[in-house]
Formats: structure tokens, sequence, C-alpha cells
């Protein structure tokens, strides 16, 4: 069985860098409405929905923005950018296929 840890590795580097939150597996969690932004940064946490889930399903860690796309650093992925992956890669990906940022 193949679990998710995407939101297992964000909470990790958090903890990495010093901080005591987040922490969770969970993904939804990591983005309370207190927490949402509209435009990243840096060290934000990103988040992209699932609709046949009917939530987010897959996060990672913004690390640099190119215009219109963000450099992420994501857990639980591949080079195809399955939500099932095998390692840790940095993605690119469109700023419009990204659902929601959380500034923690």
């Amino acid at each position: 069985m193949t679990v998710a840890w995407c939101a297992a590795f964000v909470s990790w580097c958090f903890g990495q860098a010093g901080y005591t939150q987040p922490k969770t597996a969970w993904s939804p969690a990591l983005f309370p409405k207190g927490r949402f932004r509209k435009e990243p940064l840096p060290g934000m946490i990103m988040g992209i929905y699932f609709p046949s889930m009917r939530r987010i399903a897959h996060r990672g860690i913004v690390e640099s923005l190119h215009g219109d796309f963000i450099v992420c650093i994501e857990g639980n992925t591949n080079s195809d950018g399955s939500r099932n992956g095998d390692g840790v890669y940095r993605r690119v990906r469109h700023k419009r296929s990204i659902a929601n940022f959380s500034e923690w």
C-alpha cells in the first residue's frame, strides 16, 4: 500500500528549519483560511486541488517565482508530476495550476 507523504514532507522541512508548525500529514490542514495568500512568495506552501478527491491533495514549498511560473520543492512526486511519486523533486508549475498558497 502506498501512502501519500507530500504533506509530511512539507512539515518535516519546516521542522528542519526550526519551525514547530505546520506539523501534519493531512494536506487540507496546511491550508486553514487564516493562512491563505493570493500571491505566492518563496517559503509559502502551495496546494493543488484534485476534483476527483474534492480537496487539495498535493502540496509543496514555493522556492522561486518566474513570471507566471513557480518553482516548487515537492515530496511524493516524480518527473511526470504524479502525486504518488518516488521522491523529492524540483517542479516548475504554472500559477494557474495551483489552487492555494498558505503562509506559515
